[in-house]
């Protein structure tokens, strides 16, 4: 059973109500003081109260006071200092409304088996849920109704000791209802400055609650604004890390076809140009992003600029890109005609092979031997020198008919290959047919190159293909 230190009385034991099991009363540890004992009067207290049953507190609430959710009513020893030295409680019943006369009449209920056994003098206390005693009855006992008369009886040692007491209990009365008339005047001076004190803070409390919904909407909204900044500042970010990735992939390409790009490059100088100015605008760019930093405002807006800028800069740069995949594929078909051309070219040798063999069947079949003959039919590699034009190794007989009449021909020189061929046996068409597989016409402009020149012949071609 739990018990409570008195400072007279030592330890005793103290019985908890049926609401006590659930939460113990607030109480404080501070000394006792009278100021606001008058706020709670009790009425109709009795000198005893009979053990075994039920005890009923009847008590007034004050003007000046307002109770509480968590106040509560004990029942203290006379001699109590501090209201922790409670024996047991009751919590009180707010009044529904507090200005009718009925709530200033209140009244609890204290059940007989949490009442004290003993014959020591108790006093009911009104206390507040800060711990601070509101109000205290007059002393009183809990002893049998028929005890008044064994009382009477009792020796003369008794009876002054009770007188004594009796009149000591009577000076603290007298002494608490003076201090009591006091404490009620200086209450209703309080009472007055506190009405006034509270109407100033009514006041303040209006103006402090307009100020705070200010600063608490005007806080919401810088809230709300920084929020949003941050935000962009972080979509901002990433967004410039994606395009840093990207530019240094682009770097990465760029780097590996430059090489390839290098004769494209002079015949794009006013795309150069034109990129070097986005470069430049880039660079303005960011000197007026660094220069701005202190307005966040700006300085999203220059970043969306330079954002644009950078992205037309990339759709310029994947149409150039576009333009070299163009270019290359047209190199790659004129490879393809290139080596078209030059298989046409093994092929028709590979007929002149197969001709000139027919050539020297034909020479054998007439008895004549091509080696001994004295004008020497030229083979493909000197150009065909000396060609009839229905021939491809000229005539067959022209060595047969020099032999004959050497005196009657005159010999010239191929300018190209520098064989010797008869002017009145090779014609002006057969001159031609005998130059056209020493020299390289160009498909489109119709230009002649010398074979030996073959890759300037092929560096020219690639050329109208640019």
């Amino acid at each position: 059973m739990p018990c409570c230190c008195c400072a007279d009385a030592g330890c005793y034991p103290r019985v908890p109500t049926m609401e006590e099991t659930v939460e113990d009363p607030p109480t404080s540890a501070i000394l006792l003081d009278h100021c606001h004992f008058s706020q709670v009067i009790f009425n109709s207290v009795e000198k005893f109260y009979v053990p075994g049953g039920d005890v009923t507190c009847y008590y007034t609430l004050t003007q000046q006071f307002i109770p509480r959710r968590k106040d509560w009513i004990g029942i203290f020893r006379v001699g109590w200092k501090t209201t922790r030295e409670y024996y047991t409680f009751m919590w009180v019943t707010l009044p529904v409304d507090l200005n009718s006369e009925s709530a200033k009449q209140q009244e609890v209920q204290f059940k007989a088996y949490y009442l004290p056994k003993d014959d020591e003098y108790y006093q009911f206390c009104y206390v507040d849920q800060d711990g601070v005693v509101r109000g205290a009855s007059i002393p009183f006992q809990f002893r049998p109704e028929n005890e008044e008369d064994i009382l009477v009886v009792t020796t003369q040692g008794e009876v002054e000791e009770v007188e004594q007491r009796n009149k000591e209990l009577c000076k603290e009365n007298r002494e608490l209802k003076d201090s009591c008339d006091g404490l009620q005047k200086r209450n209703s001076d309080m009472q007055a400055e506190l009405h006034k004190t509270q109407e100033e803070l009514e006041i303040l409390k209006s103006t402090t609650q307009k100020l705070e919904q200010k600063v608490k909407a005007q806080k919401e909204s810088w809230e709300t604004e920084l929020l949003q900044l941050k935000e962009q500042n972080e979509k901002m970010s990433s967004e410039n890390e994606k395009m840093g990735v990207r530019v240094e992939e682009l770097q990465a390409q760029l780097s590996t076809q430059e090489k390839e790009m290098a004769k494209l490059i002079q015949g794009d100088q006013e795309k150069t140009e034109q990129l070097e100015r986005l470069t430049e605008e880039k660079g303005q760019l960011l000197l007026t992003l660094t220069q701005q930093r202190e307005h966040q405002k700006k300085l999203e807006q220059t970043i969306e600029e330079m954002k644009q800028e950078e992205t037309s800069a990339l759709k310029r740069q994947q149409a150039l890109k576009d333009e070299n995949s163009g270019l290359s594929r047209k190199l790659s078909e004129n490879k393809v005609l290139y080596n078209g051309l030059q298989r046409e070219k093994e092929r028709l040798e590979r007929e002149n092979d197969l001709l000139k063999r027919e050539n020297n069947r034909l020479l054998s079949y007439m008895g004549l031997d091509f080696d001994s003959l004295s004008y020497q039919v030229p083979t493909s590699d000197q150009g065909g020198a000396g060609r009839n034009p229905a021939l491809v190794y000229g005539n067959p007989y022209s060595g047969i008919q020099e032999s004959s009449a050497p005196g009657l021909l005159t010999v010239r020189k191929c300018p190209t290959c520098k064989s010797d061929f008869a002017d009145d046996i090779l014609d002006p068409a057969a001159e031609q047919q005998h130059l056209q597989p020493l020299c390289l016409n160009c498909p489109i402009c119709d230009k002649t190159f010398p074979a030996k020149d073959k890759q300037i012949f092929e560096d020219h071609v690639f050329c109208h293909s640019l």
